[in-house]
């Protein structure tokens, strides 16, 4: 091993390079003694809040990070709070700053000069200051998660309890994808959740491009399913494994397999359900999603059920090595892969078993067998 990455949140296509197998990765679990996980609160701006919480800290003698990533704005924010908190002692820190004067305010900050550091981004790595025990985080939907997992991370680092405030604008409309990342930030708060968070961010970002610049993204071209894929049998072939080509079957029948708007109104949710069908490569797999189904939305409509029998035929199909299942008025058609497991035996059986209703046929797209229907209508 030539290097080694430490990181708390690593960046989605990092993380996906160690999903995927190009790189190794290690998870350290066990959290330094006598920490508490830092209390997250996601709400809207609310100065009595603000005021409430700034106090509570400066009482118990420790200090506050105020963070609002807009220089420009940085006096204006630091005069409203010492309006709100007269007794407070305010100080202002950001990059723009000379060299000198930013280092001066910080060693001003860490003697205990300043209760509050009103401040940007500068603060979110680097920095222990054990006694910097509240975080207050202005327009927090405009922060990426990464971002906000690592600006938790500059409280709590002693055995003090600490408190993360992520608030956002009033009667805001947010966002779908600044609504997840709150929503992640304040569900993952135990310890050992950096891992989570990187997960849930390489959802939400996409996994970017091993062989490009872009760190994150969804792969348009081809799909993100598809490219994972990809990825996956070049890993395999380059570390000497046998690749086994995934026949994804087709299925073309007269049947509606969908889920009703009725049965899941949420899109998203919707849309995550068919692609976890998507990527089924178990059977038992679809008796788990029945059952969470069931237990999610209650009992399963018809074209529910079409749909998980499609998806178990395509499953078959697939360890068959099937190319597709289709349906004429007349027969049902089944056209196999060149490596398909049917050798004369099974065709001999299955010739005694249909008799006249079943026929072998030969064309250019392969080899296939044709069952025909009792009736036109059946």
């Amino acid at each position: 091993m030539d290097v080694l990455t430490l990181t708390a949140t690593p960046i989605p296509r990092t993380l996906h390079m160690s999903l995927v197998g190009v790189r190794d990765t290690s998870l350290l679990e066990t959290p330094p003694e006598e920490r508490f996980p830092v209390q997250t609160y996601v709400l809207e701006e609310d100065p009595t809040l603000i005021r409430e919480a700034i106090r509570r800290e400066l009482n118990r003698g420790g200090q506050v990070y105020f963070v609002h990533n807009r220089v420009m704005d940085l006096d204006r924010v630091a005069g409203w709070l010492q309006d709100l908190v007269p007794d407070a002692k305010i100080g202002v820190a950001h990059g723009q700053m000379k060299e000198d004067e930013l280092e001066q305010i910080m060693l001003e900050f860490m003697d205990g000069s300043y209760d509050v550091l009103v401040c940007t981004t500068i603060v979110e790595t680097g920095l222990d200051i054990s006694n910097v025990n509240t975080l207050i985080v202005k327009d927090a939907d405009h922060f990426g998660l990464s971002q906000l997992y690592q600006l938790r991370g500059r409280v709590g680092r002693t055995n003090r309890l600490a408190y993360a405030y992520f608030i956002f604008r009033r009667d805001k409309v947010l966002t779908e994808v600044s609504e997840r990342r709150l929503s992640a930030i304040r569900e993952f708060t135990e310890f050992g959740s950096g891992f989570k968070i990187a997960m849930r961010d390489l959802e939400i970002r996409g996994a970017g491009n091993i062989l490009g610049a872009e760190q994150h993204g969804h792969i348009a071209e081809v799909g993100f399913d598809l490219y994972c894929q990809l990825l996956e049998e070049a890993v395999q072939e380059a570390r000497g494994e046998k690749v086994e080509q995934y026949i994804d079957t087709a299925i073309e029948l007269p049947v509606e397999a969908y889920i009703p708007e009725a049965y899941v109104s949420d899109t998203n949710q919707k849309v995550e359900l068919y692609r976890r069908l998507a990527a089924m490569r178990e059977l038992s797999e679809i008796g788990d999603l029945e059952e969470e189904l069931v237990d999610r939305f209650g009992d399963l409509p018809e074209s529910v059920r079409s749909l998980l029998m499609v998806t178990s035929l395509k499953i078959q199909g697939s360890q068959l090595r099937i190319r597709s299942i289709g349906r004429t008025q007349s027969f049902y058609r089944i056209l196999f892969a060149a490596d398909s497991p049917l050798d004369g035996e099974k065709l001999v059986a299955i010739s005694e078993k249909y008799k006249q209703n079943v026929k072998f046929h030969t064309s250019a797209e392969g080899f296939e067998i044709r069952l025909t229907t009792r009736d036109k209508s059946s």
